[in-house]
């Protein structure tokens, strides 16, 4: 047989409480997928339905046949091999029991929203025969899906277009929706819990990993207890752009001057020692959770015009952990009326365990660097050939001090250059790949760390679209139309063993 003949059908069951959205954001899910899709009131009996309408709640007895029937008509469309999307509020987990047992190809799509948001949603909602008095039976019922369960969850105070796109990412069913359907988030504040707010956890066999709510960056990665990063602790500031992303441009602007569409702009100089603005705008910004599933997550946050930038963006990024190591896409919408200039990068630093970075071998397929001045803006390229930054064979990084960005990548077939940081026994180590939008990385070895005591602990690399100085030179630069939109993606690829155990 046919290996695709064996997979399991898939089946998307779109949960939550009743004002949730799930017939808004089902019906977006399959007009996308182009997939046949039903909504769980359907399939009450007329008995049911009146029981509602006069403020009763159902219990289970009443809700077992309506159960059998979702579940035939899901048994009957897997038969057929058409994928398909159900909604049913399945509050309790004995419910998606029901509905999830015997039907591999079946996953859940989780709609959580406050009781507040969801009371106010029904109370504007006309002609249905669901009260809104019975909400308050429906969260007392709910049973919030389980890690076991393996729900994709999306927060639902967010429009339905970017429900969806969220829902679909996260699936792996679609990529995330085109930039007209991003939305915004101007007015969602999420929580916030010591210094770097949040914390949100991936796992996925043995891997781990920690995105936060300050600057949506990269706290930790690990891989069979393996740190991957030099990142930092949950009670611990972010320092030296650890994890961060720089939107909207890496690295630096000479002066924070720049002159875009016949306007000269001035951005405020973060780097004062060497009067540049630098890293963008969006490190000390919190970032909103969107959505998120046991190994992937998806957070973003609105760039509003300002001083220097009088640009309005949508940033998304997500976040997946995948047999293959750890995934990144970071996404840009403009959303304003003007053209925009837009750069991106974003700025782990690695560890393969020694000391200092001295000993470990790195690799960078780079044919050319950019020279810099004393500000740390380029001045020209040049090919590595013949040398000390010439690291397209794997080699000890030595005492020389790095803060290079390099071009010319070459790329395998897939598209992607491959930067290799590997421990000096050369058993272990973890790539950085870098995909689409990253035309440029930047490794750094941290000799002019605030922190004298992290200096050379890591390997900074860091995927950028652009090179330092871009809004000013225009190399590399990306202007976004009003509407349009850039991706960059890349991800980390723990490889080897270590004491015997394996990485990958």
């Amino acid at each position: 047989m046919p290996v695709e003949a064996a997979r399991p059908t898939p089946l998307v069951v779109v949960v939550g409480v009743s004002g949730s959205g799930k017939t808004t954001v089902a019906r977006l899910l399959a007009d996308r997928l182009g997939w046949p899709h039903r909504d769980a009131d359907e399939f009450h009996s007329p008995a049911n339905r009146a029981k509602m309408a006069a403020g009763h709640p159902l219990d289970d007895a009443d809700r077992a046949p309506w159960l059998a029937a979702i579940g035939a008509w899901m048994d009957q469309e897997a038969g057929a091999h058409r994928p398909a999307v159900v909604t049913c509020s399945a509050l309790k987990r004995s419910y998606r029991d029901r509905l999830l047992r015997g039907r591999p190809g079946a996953r859940l799509l989780y709609l959580h929203g406050t009781p507040e948001l969801v009371r106010a949603r029904l109370g504007a909602r006309h002609g249905h025969f669901f009260p809104p008095a019975l909400l308050d039976s429906q969260f007392a019922d709910l049973q919030e899906p389980g890690p076991d369960e393996h729900p994709v969850v999306v927060e639902v105070d967010q429009p339905p277009q970017a429900v969806a796109a969220a829902a679909l990412s996260l699936l792996g069913l679609a990529a995330p929706a085109p930039p007209s359907e991003e939305a915004p988030m101007s007015a969602q504040t999420p929580r916030s819990a010591g210094p770097t707010g949040e914390q949100w956890e991936l796992r996925h066999g043995g891997q781990s990993a920690v995105v936060v709510e300050l600057g949506g960056a990269l706290r930790h990665y690990e891989a069979d207890g393996v740190p991957v990063l030099d990142g930092f602790a949950a009670d611990e500031p972010v320092t030296s752009g650890r994890g961060q992303i720089l939107v909207p441009w890496p690295n630096r602007v000479g002066g924070g001057r720049y002159r875009f569409d016949g306007a000269d702009l001035q951005l405020p100089l973060t780097e004062p020692e060497r009067h540049n603005a630098i890293h963008g705008l969006l490190r000390w910004t919190p970032w909103r959770l969107l959505a998120h599933s046991g190994d992937a997550v998806r957070v973003g946050t609105t760039l509003h015009p300002q001083p220097g930038y009088p640009f309005l963006l949508e940033v998304f990024a997500e976040y997946r952990l995948t047999d293959d190591g750890l995934e990144v896409l970071v996404s840009a919408v403009n959303t304003g009326s003007a053209r925009a200039p837009y750069g991106v990068g974003q700025h782990p630093y690695l560890t393969v365990g020694t000391d200092l970075v001295d000993t470990a071998l790195l690799t960078v397929p780079a044919g050319h660097r950019l020279t810099t001045n004393d500000e740390g803006l380029p001045t020209g390229e040049e090919p590595v050939e013949g040398t000390e930054y010439d690291f397209r064979t794997a080699r000890p990084i030595g005492a020389g001090a790095l803060d290079t960005a390099f071009t010319g990548l070459e790329r395998d077939a897939a598209g992607r250059a491959v930067v290799r940081l590997a421990h000096p026994s050369g058993h272990r180590g973890t790539d950085v790949w870098l995909g689409e939008g990253a035309r440029y990385v930047q490794v750094y070895t941290g000799d002019t760390l605030g922190q004298p005591e992290r200096r050379r602990r890591g390997v900074a690399v860091e995927a950028m679209s652009c090179p330092a100085d871009a809004f000013r030179t225009g190399s590399g630069l990306t202007v976004l139309e009003p509407g349009a939109g850039h991706v960059l993606r890349w991800g980390l690829r723990p490889w080897g063993t270590t004491e015997g155990a394996a990485i990958r």
